[in-house]
């Protein structure tokens, strides 16, 4: 059997965890868009969990400032119980 998306259900979504890395080190949205040289917006975005589109470039900036991996920022939520 095929797993697709013909009809729409819930398949699960991503979640950011950027917030909880940048709070734990006390590093602003405005500190981090500085050190990843990206526009404040971009990393509100990030922080938020309100990423639309995962710039991979983006995502290497803020794992090499932060020190971790992109699993580290990034997890899946599979679909919720019914």
């Amino acid at each position: 059997m095929e797993t697709g998306i013909l009809e729409l259900k819930d398949y699960g979504h991503i979640e950011i965890m950027l917030r909880q890395y940048m709070d734990e080190r006390g590093i602003t949205r405005n500190h981090m868009a500085r050190m990843i040289n990206v526009r404040y917006e971009v990393v509100d975005k990030w922080y938020k969990g309100r990423v639309e589109r995962i710039d991979a470039d983006i995502l290497a900036r803020l794992c090499y400032v932060l020190g971790c991996g992109p699993a580290d920022l990034i997890c899946y939520v599979g679909e919720s119980a019914k």
